[in-house]
């Protein structure tokens, strides 16, 4: 279950609330009336079924909602409510599988923004990543996966190819080349000083590395587990269901093989930094890729639910109207 909130100026309230009434998917409503000061207006509350609520939030765009006031979504943790359960019921799908297409781009607008914070973090996992590789740990590996935030602006390019959002795909776009280029470059740059204080040799880099030698040598498999860990983290984000999400992280080599090409670069180790950038390219691909995919079945999939439940409703007032008549 959602709240939906929608703060509009009051000539729109009529018909934001009779839209809200009219669907099967709102359990409960209410209307503050005066209680907005910007806009001045009303703040119309619904509790609605995750299932139903994208053609809700696409009419209140139609109605220009968004544009006068605002379109507010918050998942409710804990309720208890017949009428609800009653609406999930009536409601088509389930709420685990439902897409709320406007959650899921939001998201992908926050985790792709090219800012300090996901700079840190691009830096630092390919600062660990780089010390993993030296030590030939495989436990500094899968931190170094796990603090790594590139998977959320990966996601983002799926999302922007399937919704259309070209402003989308250049943030994301960005922020991975960006985020990576910075990061090979300070790591790069500790790798250097590192050598020339005789912390690391070539030898370190270039000698036996049962633990990460995985790390420059792309194959077929490393292509399809970067796709098929991409489709589980697809689908861990526009669900409710987030759990796979740590999975995701430590199945794909994209931070690793970052830190292993900046070692590489600084050692003068070319055949490194060859197999660790097609590594590299190999999971970037592969994830943007099968996230397009996933999301564009989604898409397909829910595109078909409004139709579903208007065909239902038409059945249902067919049935009422015959029974009526009947009488």
């Amino acid at each position: 279950m959602l709240r939906l909130t929608v703060t509009v100026p009051s000539a729109l309230t009529e018909r934001v609330t009779q839209l809200l009434a009219d669907s099967t998917a709102v359990s409960t409503l209410s209307v503050l009336r005066g209680a907005a000061l910007r806009p001045v207006g009303d703040v119309v509350h619904a509790d609605v079924a995750r299932e139903g609520v994208n053609e809700l939030v696409d009419r209140l765009r139609d109605l220009g909602a968004h544009e006068q006031g605002s379109v507010q979504l918050e998942p409710v943790p804990t309720w208890i409510s017949r009428p609800g359960l009653e609406a999930e019921e009536q409601t088509p799908g389930s709420s685990a599988d439902a897409v709320v297409w406007a959650e899921v781009a939001q998201r992908s607008y926050e985790d792709s923004e090219l800012n300090w914070t996901f700079l840190s973090f691009m830096t630092l996992a390919t600062l660990i990543a780089g010390i993993a590789i030296v030590l030939d740990s495989q436990i500094l590996v899968i931190g170094a996966m796990v603090l790594g935030p590139e998977f959320g602006a990966i996601a983002a390019l799926g999302v922007a190819l399937v919704r259309r959002r070209h402003l989308l795909l250049g943030v994301a776009a960005r922020s991975l080349v960006v985020g990576f280029g910075v990061a090979i470059v300070v790591t790069c740059l500790a790798a250097l000083i590192a050598r020339a204080l005789g912390w690391v040799t070539l030898h370190d880099l270039t000698g036996s590395r049962p633990s990460t030698g995985f790390i420059y040598s792309p194959d077929k498999w490393s292509f399809i587990v970067a796709v098929l860990a991409a489709a589980a983290g697809v689908l861990s984000l526009t669900s409710s269901k987030i759990g796979g999400l740590s999975g995701v992280f430590i199945s794909v080599t994209t931070i690793p093989a970052a830190g292993n090409v900046a070692l590489g670069l600084a050692f003068g180790a070319w055949h490194e930094v060859r197999g660790s950038g097609l590594q590299l390219v190999l999971n970037i691909v592969g994830m943007a890729l099968a996230g397009w995919l996933t999301l564009a079945l989604q898409q397909a999939v829910w595109s078909r639910v409004p139709v579903r439940r208007r065909s239902q409703s038409r059945l249902a007032q067919r049935i009422h109207t015959e029974r009526a008549a009947s009488r």
